[in-house]
């Protein structure tokens, strides 16, 4: 029997590639839901506002679904711009998926948290799964406060919520989405239409990386896994490869020599400087087997080979 999956957010960054290698599946039956789409049933996509839990819990009932994956989030940099747009999209959506779950209409939520809940308290390199948790941003706080609510539905109430704390991603699939860490795909894709870029972070923040199929892998191992193997039910620490600007720009010329690189520094490097450098994230490796495959240069490698 095929499992019946929904992908909320299906147009964006994670939900786009996430939908790609769920269609490759033959054992499931892809659902899309996204408030920029058109609805088409036969293609089954669902123009769908994630906060509006009625729309939500009909199509989930409708359709019997099995699986959610809630994407639609708004990031670091634009929930700076707009606080309360953020906390009613990151935080509502997440609430009433897990009143549904609650409810028994389906069996099982993933929930994307990020990097951003670590804060300047925070140790900085090899930042440990459990330690000093202090976000100072709107995107951060909001994405912290979902994992207690994670955990708090999963003890209470037994509903099977599964996150991951993902560090900066890069893809070439969408446009940048506003996070802090976009940097890194603007950089690639301006190197190769326009052979330079100006970076609002400085030269030497460190922060780390993944390449979304390295992410996208490890979404849907932690979905796949027994439930008796996760043990932890806020979210999973997630590393990657360690980079800054300068050394992107230093892989980006081994295939574009001419590239040149300069700055212009925003509000966006106060929030890179709040969050780790590195990540330790042996609890994903332990406990479903969590593995990259992608260091930086293989990354750049394949953004330009897509990109030009």
């Amino acid at each position: 029997m095929s499992l019946k999956v929904l992908v909320i957010g299906s147009e964006g960054q994670i939900g786009t590639e996430l939908c790609s290698e769920l269609e490759k599946r033959n054992d499931i039956i892809l659902y899309r839901a996204d408030i920029r789409i058109q609805t088409d049933r036969e293609r089954r996509l669902y123009c769908l506002d994630a906060t509006d839990k009625g729309s939500v819990e009909q199509l989930i009932k409708e359709h019997q679904i099995n699986e959610v994956y809630l994407m639609a989030a708004l990031l670091s940099a634009k929930s700076e711009e707009n606080p309360s747009l953020a906390w009613h999209l990151n935080m509502n959506s997440l609430l009433h998926l897990l009143d549904i779950a609650r409810q028994g209409r389906f069996q099982k939520l993933f929930w994307p948290s990020s990097i951003a809940v670590f804060g300047p308290d925070s140790p900085k390199v090899t930042t440990p799964q459990n330690c000093v948790i202090n976000p100072t941003t709107v995107y951060g706080i909001s994405k912290r406060s979902g994992e207690f609510w994670c955990d708090y539905y999963f003890r209470k109430y037994g509903v099977d919520v599964r996150s991951i704390r993902f560090p900066g991603l890069i893809s070439h699939a969408t446009e940048p989405g506003g996070g802090t860490t976009d940097y890194s795909v603007a950089m690639i894709k301006e190197a190769v239409s326009k052979g330079r870029y100006t970076c609002y972070l400085k030269s030497d923040t460190i922060l780390p990386m993944l390449f979304m199929p390295d992410a996208v892998k490890a979404t849907l191992a932690i979905m796949d896994a027994p439930k008796s193997s996760i043990t932890v039910r806020t979210s999973y620490n997630l590393g990657g490869f360690e980079t800054s600007p300068e050394l992107i720009a230093r892989s980006i010329r081994r295939f574009i020599p001419e590239f040149e690189l300069d700055y212009s520094l925003d509000f966006r490097q106060k929030i890179a400087e709040s969050w780790p450098q590195s990540i330790n994230d042996e609890a994903a490796v332990n406990d479903w087997g969590f593995g990259v495959e992608y260091d930086l240069d293989l990354t750049v490698q394949e953004m330009i080979r897509a990109v030009e």
